[in-house]
């Protein structure tokens, strides 16, 4: 088993960290791991990318060309990942920041709305966290358990008040999924 992913969006939206718990839960769960940082040098609202590698066995790179699965949390992350999604794979749109469909038949599309879902649940903040659930409930790659251990272990002491709202996050992209 080996699944490479790669989550893009804007600097601010999470990316980064949607990564390092992805990697991290896949790793407390005994996978091999990888999770290399991509973004610009604006502190927000430049471009953020991450890849991440789960695999059985030893993984040789970290560098993916081919992802089995983008989630795209804006609209150039889309256009400038989709086209290298593996014939087959998977794209987790956020639906709120993109306003159409990628061209291609051959991967599986599924829109979310991860921005409106965060904002329901009262931070914007956590749309990364529906995006990730919705990467989880429908691949099943970690148990969601173990994503929420990851979430304890990423946020600093001063934010543990966080950790129901990012909760209640993944619990909405994961029922999003199952619908």
């Amino acid at each position: 088993m080996k699944m490479e992913v790669i989550m893009a969006g804007f600097g601010g939206q999470g990316i980064m960290l949607m990564g390092e718990i992805l990697a991290h839960s896949a790793m407390l769960e005994g996978r091999e791991v990888s999770w290399i940082p991509s973004y610009g040098p604006e502190m927000r609202g430049g471009t953020a990318n991450c890849m991440v590698v789960i695999s059985d066995k030893r993984i040789p790179s970290p560098i993916i060309s081919s992802p089995d699965i983008l989630v795209a949390m804006n609209k150039p992350s889309m256009d400038k990942f989709t086209p290298t999604v593996k014939s087959g794979g998977i794209v987790i749109l956020n639906r709120a920041l993109i306003d159409e469909k990628p061209a291609r038949q051959d991967i599986e599309i599924i829109e979310v709305d991860a921005s409106g879902i965060a904002d329901e649940l009262g931070n914007m903040k956590v749309a990364n966290m529906v995006a990730l659930g919705v990467l989880v409930g429908r691949t099943g790659i970690v148990k969601p358990e173990t994503v929420l251990k990851s979430i304890d272990y990423f946020l600093p002491e001063h934010r543990k008040n966080m950790i129901e709202i990012n909760e209640k996050a993944l619990m909405r992209g994961i029922a999003e999924v199952k619908k």
